[in-house]
Order: structure tokens, then sequence, then C-alpha cells
């Protein structure tokens, strides 16, 4: 990470999209077709654009590639190509004799664009790897003294979530409605959800497949992640306490997920790697691994009423994470699971030390019992109809910055 690298094109201060970033994305411009871009500061490269210059001549892939709906066929080209075409841009926007400086059919701004869901996703896995959440939860709901299950501190628990239902930021989020057991009521009733939750996570996405039987090492996970994004897990509490028990979530979660438009790249990432949490007891052996596998990543969670301005819930940091993405993707795979290009892990609830870390309504009114108080004098358990939650995500080491943008969507009435 070379601190003096520095671009041509005009990047605001605190921007998360700086020279050292360079993520992946796919954007139209008004009625256009969708294509494969990279932001940088406030604008959109547009890379079929650069192609048709001639600039990734030298590079083994078909410019067609850039005219498409989706990142997965680019990803699939493997990270010999990827980032090799990342690094090319990077030389082109920081070299003041570019002849791209010159030229406006490469960059667009970023208001002018629309930015659409990143890749194809096939399958979608949400993990609850927080070890803080965990035992918030377990306070609430278990044994506060006891409040991890036997199995917590053993394998990184997951559950094959829905990919259908996994949108974009900016499109927003109808209330759901299900099953649910009112206080004191021995049978359910079917109505809307009064206890909506957002849940603060991070998604990688895959970047290299598996055939089915073939496992991946802890050391070797890396090379099949591509890269990362902003995750907000919709949660419906009322109906996932009902139903959860014997088989887990469903309803309670199925009805939506947002992720952000940009993809931020291990290989950006690299330099902000910081060592995870002890983990006590050992792991098994698939499970070990070497090196610092976590990431320092600051996280807030902001949240806007109808009527009045954003209030800042949470302040948080994907460091805290117990399991980290090398140990997760090990474990998915380690019964033969194969993987694709496209598909997302979820990291689960990503919740600090302190109360104003919490990744989560459910802990930050700790199951209803704190009230928040927003600055207009409304009070949250949960969230209500037309509250708007955004997600922010950034590094910052040395005067750098690589940040991932926002995940927002705002809480509209249910649909009768």
């Amino acid at each position: 990470m070379d601190k003096r690298l520095t671009s041509w094109v005009e990047i605001p201060n605190n921007s998360d999209f700086s020279i050292h970033n360079l993520p992946f994305g796919i954007f139209s411009v008004g009625s256009g077709a969708k294509k494969l871009g990279i932001a940088i500061g406030d604008q959109v490269v547009d890379l079929y654009a650069v192609a048709n210059l001639g600039y990734f001549d030298d590079i083994d892939l078909d410019k067609q590639v850039f005219l498409s709906d989706q990142l997965n066929d680019f990803i699939s080209l493997g990270k010999p190509v990827t980032n090799t075409l990342r690094l090319k841009v990077q030389d082109l926007l920081s070299d003041d004799t570019s002849p791209l400086k010159e030229d406006n059919r490469v960059l667009v701004p970023q208001s002018e664009v629309e930015m659409h869901l990143p890749v194809r996703i096939g399958d979608y896995t949400d993990f609850y790897s927080s070890i803080e959440h965990a035992t918030n939860v377990g306070k609430m709901f278990r044994d506060p003294e006891n409040a991890l299950l036997p199995n917590w501190k053993h394998l990184p628990v997951g559950y094959h979530g829905r990919a259908s239902s996994i949108m974009v930021s900016g499109r927003n989020i109808v209330r759901p409605k299900g099953q649910i057991l009112p206080p004191d009521a021995d049978t359910p009733v079917y109505r809307p959800s009064s206890r909506l939750d957002f849940e603060l996570e991070m998604g990688f996405i895959i970047g290299k497949k598996t055939q089915v039987g073939e496992s991946i090492t802890t050391s070797d996970a890396e090379n099949h992640i591509f890269g990362k994004v902003l995750f907000n897990d919709w949660s419906a509490r009322d109906i996932q306490k009902w139903e959860y028990v014997p088989l887990g979530p469903f309803l309670g979660k199925s009805f939506a997920s947002s992720i952000s438009p940009w993809v931020v790249t291990l290989e950006a990432l690299e330099p902000f790697k910081v060592a995870g949490p002890e983990q006590d007891p050992e792991v098994l052996p698939y499970l070990n691994y070497y090196g610092a596998k976590n990431y320092d990543i600051n996280l807030e969670v902001g949240l806007r009423p109808r009527h009045g301005e954003e209030n800042m819930l949470s302040r948080s940091n994907f460091k805290y994470m117990y399991w980290n993405m090398a140990q997760q993707l090990a474990h998915h795979t380690c019964n033969g699971c194969n993987v694709n290009v496209g598909d997302i892990l979820a990291s689960g609830t990503i919740s600090g030390k302190n109360p104003n870390s919490y990744g989560s309504m459910l802990e930050l009114a700790w199951g209803g019992k704190k009230p928040i108080t927003l600055s207009n004098g409304e009070k949250r358990t949960f969230l209500e109809d037309y509250d708007t939650v955004t997600m922010r995500g950034y590094c910052l080491k040395n005067g750098i910055r690589v940040g991932f943008g926002e995940v927002k969507a705002q809480i509209l009435p249910v649909v009768d």
C-alpha cells in the first residue's frame, strides 16, 4: 500500500473509493444496458469504454465480458486476470499523462448511474460468528450464566438462506407477515411482524468454484473469495421466535436481505488484516489457520425516521468476529458441499463488546426492554414503517481509506 499513490481524478476527502480501493460493480445510465464498472471517488469507470480504447488488449479476456448484468463471468476469469485488470486501471488513473484524462467516454458521475445487484447469486449461507452477538442472544433467551450453546466454540454455526430475496441497496423492504405467537397465548395468529429488525453483517462473494466432494482448506480459502460487501440481514423476530424450533430460521429471515452494490476485492483489503480473537478451546485441525485472517473494518448503522434526521445507533468493527472467513469457508465445504462463483456467505450479526457497538435492534433495545430515544423524541424497540436503515463500512490506516459505500433501505407498510 503506497501512501504516495494519487489519482488525477478528483476524489473528495474521506471518499470510500480511493485509488487504493477500485471496487467492481454493475451500473447503467438511463435506459442503457448494464455494464461493469469500477468506482473511483464520485465517478464510475466504464470498463467497456476502456476496453474499446485498447487498454486491456494485453489481458487474456473478451471485452464482451464487460457488457453483462452480473460480475460472475468476469470473476470466473480468475484472480490472475481480475487482479491484473484492477492494477491496470489503477495505473491509468494515477498516471498524470494518461490519455484517459482527456477522454469523456470513460468516466461517468455516480450521480447519473443506477447500481444493480453485482452478482448472480446461486446460493446464500448465513453464519452466526460474533461471540458478542451470540452471547447477548443467549443471555436474553436462554441462560445468562451459560449463554452459548455447547457447539458454538467448536464450529462456525450457519444456515442456508434464501438467495432470491437478496436485493441491492436502495430497494425498499415491505414489512413481512407470518405466524406469530402473542405473549400469554396458546395458539398463533397471522399478522404483520411488529418486531422487525436489521442485522449488521458483511458478506463475501465466492470467486472460484469447487466440485461436489471437494473441500477448501483455511490456507486456500482466500483464493476462493473474490471480495466483500455490506450485508443487512433483515429479521422478523416475532415470526422467527415461533418458527425456529426445531429446524432454525425460515420465514423470519427469507423475506429480504440487502447488500451494497460495490464489491471490494480481498486484494484492496489486504493491508487491513489483523489478528482475530483467541479461540478457546482449541479448534479441530481442519479449522486451524495461520497468520492474520480478520480485517479492521469500521462499521456503523444509522436510522432515519420518516420525520427527522438520521440517528447513529451502532458503531462496530469486523475485527471482532470470532470465526473468520477462512474458517467459515473451510467448515462450509468440509463435508464436500460445493460452492459456485457468485455465492454469498454472510458473517452473521457483528456486535462489539459495548452496548453502542451491538449490531441489531434486538440487542440495542435488549429485546424491547430498553427503548431507544431518537433525536426527534420518538422511541424505538424495533423498526417502524418508513424508518430508513443505512449501514456503512470502511478501513482506515496511515491516512489511506478503503470503503464499501453504503447499504440503505426504507421499511414500507405491509401489503394486503
